[in-house]
């Protein structure tokens, strides 16, 4: 492939520092030979040649460090990359800022910028684009600057739904004149890649193909082309298919299907196998349309750290759990119910680790928690492997591929040291009959899952798994009508929402259901919900089942069978001081120390007492654990949710999601009467990752938390009464006989229907 004399650049980077090779009349044949290396794109040799000088803090020229840190960002060796950025920063500082004429000023905050875009942080990519853009300034290769920032810009707007500013700067990089330099295409691309960030795949398409784009566009030469090639053939198909051109793209998804390279590009992989499948469904192919979204869903398992790298390298971010969603709803269908259960677990399963991916501190459950690190931090360091690898167009590649059976060792030997730890850094799904196992005679387990077309349910009990196709219309809004009116405790507004949705979610399942107890595995709007005051006309859904819940049915395998048994009974916390009366909660603290006294050897810890370090320095000596307080409910930010504490020194008080992940508690039961605790983010997939699950991870065998912000009066009551009942009936049983004595004296269900118990009924 040539353009002008000039063998075609692929990469962002290569294309960059080629360009400066080209213009130089003066380098040195070192520089030159590492230059050529970059060309052909053999980055692990360039890499190999630097990085000891790099690691032993020899001095190293600016250009040198450019080359080396392209190499780390193809590869996709971003913590290197950065150090490189860092490095830089303090040549340019230092007066080693200039080669061939042009200033390196701006691309420390270039790479950071673009790796921020690779990783999904938006607005870092805008934060550091924009001041490389700022530092801007006329020199030799001013316009690979204009496009490459223009381009990171552009895409991290559209990303974030800042159109105007995305289109500011597409209209930037269109306006770069391009003639007398082979900057054609990289400019063509990069506006390609923004109009896909929009959506705007015609015009995206109208880029790509433009004659200056230079994309390769013969099947005959498919082959020769580089592996960078990949993503610019993928912007080109994914435009056909978005404009309605289907035979094109299927014809060009199938020829990606079958390159060489295709399974280094995981988060182009997926998306293409997501596309044939809705091809092959269109087509009436169902059997085919299977095949390809369970290939897409291996894909997106397997790759947990690199699977989203290419959104912003093309300007598509694909959804991962439209893939799922599919996948369920056609083998539904064919009435395939294990197997669609087990990929709906796997979707709550991948939202978790989406959610927690850059949780780098977790509490390792096992008894070698040093062995158990470790192993972490060698399957960070495998997938890093894996996902750099990348094999070079021409002469010199390695010998073979870099398998990801470092990743899958890694990743197996963590689950055999903490299974429960293995579920939240990998894709994992308990097996269905394994949950049946665990599963008591008298019980059924009800799994929920839906998405705006379709409202699925499953009946799993010992003995046997049902399906059922519910109806989804208007739901969503019956769950927020439900919350809104149970908020006015003078009305019976509650009512007419409450049996609408006993009619949809109950009433269809109760001739399979058959069992005295439910555990209940919502999803979406349904965390949400009050189950227990759901009404069919006569009675409450507690009158007629005794309740538990789960955040995924598969978590059942890490609850503890019996209670736990400790030296002491209850550790309360109440009312703690936040530092200003209004968030004083008197009943509270009265609650705390009247359920310290229904247990023997209880503490109470109120007020200024009541702090996180009072926490971690007594919860291990206590059996259960209650939280007197109030909480606060961080949709956006799910991992900063937070029980508040007393603060004390440097501490802040707040008891977040995050923390707990990092924490061993241990505890039978933990119970949250506070505010809104047992709310959490609902992910795209739809693991909640909220204070529930958080202490569930940290050791809590039961967690008996809040819907919406309760009354303390009530709720005083009821605690009282619960842990009275705790001495001579299960955790389950003790809280609805406290629900319905909390409801003799306060009828209404704003007072007793917001708590709800998940985990282990025992």
């Amino acid at each position: 492939m040539k353009h002008g004399g000039i063998r075609l650049i692929k990469s962002r980077w290569n294309w960059l520092l080629a360009f400066l090779f080209f213009c130089s009349g003066c380098a040195l044949a070192s520089d030159i030979s590492l230059s050529s290396l970059v060309q052909k794109g053999k980055h692990h040799e360039l890499i190999s040649e630097l990085q000891p000088d790099f690691e032993a803090g020899k001095p190293i020229s600016t250009y040198r460090l450019l080359l080396l840190g392209g190499s780390y960002y193809e590869l996709r060796r971003y913590r290197e990359a950065n150090a490189v950025a860092d490095r830089m920063d303090k040549n340019i500082a230092a007066g080693d800022k200039s080669y061939f004429g042009g200033d390196f000023s701006v691309y420390p905050e270039v790479f950071r910028a673009s790796i921020s875009l690779d990783q999904g942080a938006y607005d870092e990519a805008i934060k550091h684009g924009t001041i490389a853009y700022n530092k801007l300034n006329q020199q030799i290769f001013y316009r690979s600057q204009v496009i490459q920032i223009g381009n990171i810009l552009g895409v991290a707007h559209a990303f974030l739904g800042h159109a105007d500013e995305a289109r500011k700067y597409l209209d930037i990089v269109s306006k770069v004149d391009v003639g007398w330099s082979n900057l054609g295409p990289h400019k063509y691309v990069a506006m390609s890649r923004i109009y896909m960030a929009l959506k705007q795949y015609d015009k995206a398409l109208e880029s790509i193909n433009d004659k200056n784009a230079e994309v390769a566009g013969l099947l005959t030469v498919f082959y020769d082309t580089s592996f960078q090639d990949v993503p610019k053939f993928f912007i080109r198909y994914k435009s056909y298919y978005e404009t309605g051109k289907t035979r094109e793209a299927k014809e060009g998804y199938d020829q990606l299907l079958k390159h060489p390279t295709i399974a280094q590009f995981g988060g182009i992989y997926w998306l293409i196998l997501f596309d044939r499948a809705n091809i092959s469904l269109a087509e009436g192919d169902t059997a085919t349309a299977i095949e390809f979204l369970m290939k897409a869903v291996e894909i997106i398992e397997q790759q947990r750290s690199s699977i989203d790298s290419e959104a912003g390298r093309i300007g598509f971010v694909g959804d991962k759990q439209a893939v799922y969603q599919q996948l369920v709803a056609n083998l539904f269908a064919q009435q395939r119910y294990a197997e669609a259960l087990e990929y709906v677990e796997r979707s709550k399963s991948r939202a978790l680790v989406d959610m927690l991916a850059k949780q780098k501190d977790f509490a390792a459950p096992a008894v070698d928690e040093a062995k158990v690190r470790e192993l972490m931090a060698r399957a960070d360091q495998a997938e890093i492997d894996a996902a750099s690898f990348a094999p070079a167009p021409q002469e010199g590649a390695p010998a073979a591929p870099r398998s990801r059976a470092g990743v899958q060792l890694a990743r197996q030997s963590i689950a055999e040291a903490a299974p429960e730890l293995a579920s939240l850094v990998a894709v994992s799904a308990t097996p269905i009959p394994d949950i049946q196992a665990l599963l008591p005679e008298d019980e059924a387990l009800v799994e929920y899952y839906y998405n705006d077309k379709s409202l699925f349910a499953f009946v799993l009990t010992r003995r046997g798994l049902q399906g059922a196709r519910l109806d989804v219309s208007g739901m969503d809004a019956d769950v927020r009508a439900l919350r809104k009116a149970i908020q006015r405790p003078d009305s019976d507004a509650y009512l007419a929402p409450a049996q609408r949705l006993y009619a949809r979610l109950i009433q269809p399942l109760e001739a399979i259901v058959q069992k005295p107890k439910l555990v209940i595995v919502a999803h979406g709007a349904l965390h949400y919900l009050p189950f227990a005051a759901l009404h069919d006309g006569n009675r409450f859904l507690i009158d007629k089942y005794s309740l538990r819940f789960l955040p995924s049915a598969s978590v059942v395998k890490y609850l503890r069978a019996t209670r736990l048994t400790k030296p002491a009974g209850i550790l309360a916390f109440g009312n703690p001081d936040l530092g200003d009366a209004k968030y004083d909660l008197h009943f509270a603290q009265e609650e705390a120390v009247a359920v310290a006294r229904t247990v023997p050897q209880s503490k109470a810890l109120v007020r200024k007492d009541a702090s996180e370090s009072a926490l971690r320095q007594y919860a291990s000596g206590f059996q259960y654990l209650h939280f007197a307080t109030h909480g606060e409910f961080d949709a956006e930010s799910p991992l900063q949710s937070a029980l508040l504490l007393a603060k004390e020194g440097a501490g802040d008080g707040l008891l977040t999601v995050g923390k707990l992940y990092s924490m061993r508690l241990d505890a039978d039961l933990v119970t949250l009467s506070a505010c809104e605790t047992g709310l959490g983010k609902i992910a795209s997939g739809d693991d909640v990752i909220g204070l529930t699950r958080g202490f569930l991870f940290a050791g809590a065998s039961t967690v008996v938390a809040s819907l919406w912000q309760v009354d303390d009066r009530a709720t005083a009551e009821l605690m009282t009464r619960f842990y009275e009942k705790l001495k001579s009936t299960d955790k389950r049983e003790a809280l609805r006989q406290a629900q319905f004595a909390t409801r003799q004296k306060f009828p209404h269900p704003f007072f007793w229907a917001a708590f709800q118990l998940t985990g282990n009924a025992l």
